[in-house]
């Protein structure tokens, strides 16, 4: 069994539980992101990319299995507050809900009669809104998608009106948007920008914004984080103190793993994982279980810490 560690900073790293073990507990996968875990099932549901399909790996006994294939290259999963899944797919170039029923709907596939890039990551609020970053990773080559040009001028954040449908641009100024979560109160939004792989003058951070469910509006926005470069964080999950927990991964092998940051962009510390991290999401009974999308592996570790309700 392959393990991690965690180094400790402040006291209030709430990384520690237990034993205090980081578990390597399916393994096998090409590119392993996008993780969301269903608490009706005790299952957790994440990407293989590179392999076109999305893995199931069931809780209770462990038991690893495809979900779907194809998937159309899946990355970002989510789930919404009827406990269906909403997927974003690098080959669809679009999201995609699956119904209770197993049919798909698409969400988002065009914005002002084009193709969207390549739909990355999402999130949902309380008021159904489907929020999901546009990035253009999808659509480089062949080997997460199906290589073509880009139609839409910038790489956007987005939200999806739960009623209308609409889609509406909530931040163009992002050079590769990427991993997006919101704070337990839905006060705050953050969105990655992995804008560095593009090149060594471009951001890798995280930033966050002032948000406003009821109006649909994301405002004020700063650096929350910035990231030891050339590494880069993928994905993001909030607790219910309102700490951050993100990837890290991608450049120096000595911060592969997950950072923890304080609701005012503290770190409080690290979780080291052997290989390159992409995405996290708590789950468990408790939402106190995290677990980590490594380049070919599903890490878990108990942490003493819940996972916020929301995804």
């Amino acid at each position: 069994m392959k393990k991690g560690k965690a180094t400790f900073g402040p006291a209030d790293f709430p990384a520690f539980a237990g034993t205090m073990a980081v578990e390597r507990v399916a393994t096998g996968f090409r590119w392993a992101e996008g993780p969301v875990y269903f608490p009706a099932g005790r299952y957790v549901l994440f990407s293989d990319i590179p392999n076109n399909r999305i893995m199931r790996f069931s809780e209770d006994d462990g038991h690893v299995s495809v979900f779907r294939q194809p998937s159309m290259n899946s990355n970002g999963n989510t789930i919404d507050r009827e406990g269906r899944l909403i997927s974003c797919e690098h080959s669809g170039r679009r999201v995609t809900r699956t119904e209770l029923d197993g049919s798909i709907t698409i969400i988002a596939d065009k914005y002002n009669g084009k193709r969207l890039n390549s739909p990355n990551d999402a999130v949902v609020t309380s008021d159904g809104a489907i929020w999901f970053t546009d990035p253009a990773y999808g659509i480089g080559g062949f080997y997460e998608g199906i290589k073509a040009e880009p139609e839409q001028e910038k790489h956007n954040v987005y939200r999806v009106d739960p009623k209308s449908g609409d889609i509406k641009v909530i931040a163009d100024d992002f050079v590769e948007p990427n991993g997006i979560a919101f704070a337990p109160d839905e006060k705050k939004l953050y969105v990655i920008d992995t804008g560095f792989t593009d090149g060594p003058d471009n951001p890798s951070h995280i930033r966050v914004f002032d948000l406003d469910v009821a109006a649909g509006k994301a405002s004020n926005s700063k650096v929350f984080a910035e990231m030891p470069k050339p590494s880069i964080t993928d994905g993001l999950r909030c607790d219910t103190e309102g700490r951050v927990w993100c990837s890290v991964g991608w450049g120096d092998p000595t911060e592969d793993g997950v950072r923890c940051y304080t609701p005012g962009g503290e770190l409080l510390g690290k979780i080291h994982i052997p290989e390159t991290v992409a995405n996290l999401c708590f789950g468990g009974q408790q939402r106190n279980r995290l677990y980590i999308c490594g380049s070919t592996s599903l890490y878990a570790v108990y942490t003493s810490a819940q996972g916020a309700m929301k995804p």
